[in-house]
């Protein structure tokens, strides 16, 4: 007699199969607002990106990071315009103080 094993003998009832339950089916839900309020900063440039982060509400997530990146660059530009924009003018030298030695 070996220890393999070849099967049912003739006549007996094979086991049956193990039953794999099927993968349940995903079906995400539909793009929703998240809700989230924008307090307005008072500057018209960066109140503009804040409100485009709204848009990313009504895609699926896959979506979001052109809104994101779009936003973070518009963001990023006004930063950059407060560096650019003109102030005060620049002292033109150091004035040497004058001494009276008389």
């Amino acid at each position: 007699m070996s220890d393999s094993y070849a099967g049912p003998e003739e006549g007996e009832a094979a086991e049956p199969e193990p039953q794999v339950p099927d993968e349940p089916s995903y079906d995400p839900a539909a793009p929703a607002p998240l809700g989230v309020e924008r307090t307005p900063t008072g500057n018209a440039e960066v109140d503009a990106q804040l409100a485009r982060l709204g848009d990313a509400d009504h895609l699926a997530t896959d979506g979001h990071i052109e809104v994101y990146e779009d936003v973070h660059r518009g963001l990023r530009d006004a930063l950059t315009a407060l560096d650019a924009r003109p102030g005060p003018p620049a002292p033109t030298g150091v004035p040497t103080p004058s001494y009276d030695r008389s």
